[in-house]
């Protein structure tokens, strides 16, 4: 292969990871509501998908103050005794509306905040959960990749969220999952599971025992590009792992609050197979990455919102992982 310059990986992964949750302009016209009528965070509007398991749809759009950072699912579950959250928001915001959401939806206390992976949008919000006395939770990578890119998380809010972006800060998971663990609620049983590195080296799935609902967080994206951060090779091989396992629904980190499983994964399998070959094809053909984005997965752009945004930094990922092959 011809001798190109390649950037310090470690700053490549932070500044991709940056990427990920946003920068840019933003796609929706009007401001969240501030306030509820109580003069608190107006909650979320959550959907219910199953019997005591409620989500919060996202846009497909990047962190802005039409949004308030809430551009990642988020999911309440509650069971006899206590509730969870899973996910919390690109800010402190979004968490408080979160939180709201949860306050509007059961008297259960909340006892788990549970992380999918480390990244702003699925984590920041979880400074509005501090005070609650609860445990947070997160697979056992998940501090490290957090703090490492701490300073670029805050201030990203900082830049895309001004005002609306006060208060928001990490905070680090105090109940970490080496393999498996299980969460009780009270006649609900939650089973975590720390997956290989995939979307992102920190990856956990948590699935309802009692409904059969899986978790799925980013290793699922339904409608929105999905991004790498991870394993490109991790991912399509978990992915085809997961697809061997039947739910009868998944709530994926981007897109509708529930799909059909294993249906809905077939169109990510698809582009980051797309991906896989056409890098690969780059490669063999002694060509640079920087001709990575626009010759990589081209055949996509139509099935999937903020393309522009996100295609090319996944080119530039695949090529990182796939030129020493």
């Amino acid at each position: 292969m011809p001798d190109v310059p390649r950037p310090d990986r470690r700053s490549f992964l932070a500044l991709a990871a940056a990427l990920v949750a946003g920068g840019g302009r933003a796609r929706a016209a009007s401001d969240p509501p501030a306030s509820g009528p109580s003069g608190g965070a107006a909650p979320m509007p959550l959907e219910k998908v199953a019997d005591g398991i409620f989500v919060f749809r996202a846009p497909y759009e990047i962190i802005a103050p039409s949004n308030g950072g809430a551009i990642a699912n988020m999911t309440l579950i509650v069971g006899a005794e206590a509730a969870a959250v899973v996910d919390t928001g690109n800010s402190r915001l979004a968490g408080e509306r979160m939180l709201a959401a949860v306050r509007a939806t059961t008297d259960r206390p909340l006892r788990y905040v549970v992380n999918t992976h480390m990244h702003p949008d699925h984590t920041l919000g979880n400074a509005a959960f501090e005070a609650q006395g609860v445990r947070f939770v997160a697979h056992h990578k998940m501090p490290r990749a957090l703090s490492v890119r701490a300073d670029t998380y805050l201030a990203q809010v900082d830049r895309m969220l001004g005002e609306q972006g006060r208060g928001t800060r990490i905070v680090l998971p105090d109940l970490l999952v080496d393999d498996t663990l299980t969460l009780d609620l009270g006649g609900r049983v939650l089973d975590l599971a720390a997956r290989p590195t995939a979307h992102t080296d920190n990856d956990l799935t948590i699935r309802d025992r009692n409904t059969g609902t899986w978790l799925l967080g980013d290793l699922l994206f339904v409608g929105h590009v999905p991004t790498l951060d991870g394993s490109l090779l991790g991912w399509l091989d978990l992915l085809g792992t997961l697809a061997g396992e039947s739910a009868p629904r998944v709530v994926p980190g981007h897109g509708p609050a529930s799909v059909e499983w294993p249906a809905a994964s077939e169109a990510e399998r698809r582009y980051l197979a797309a991906l896989r070959d056409d890098v690969r094809r780059l490669i063999a053909d002694g060509r640079p990455m920087g001709d990575a984005p626009a010759a990589t997965a081209q055949g996509e752009r139509g099935a999937w919102s903020l393309f522009d945004e996100f295609n090319a930094r996944n080119a530039i990922a695949a090529y990182h992982e796939l030129e020493w092959e």
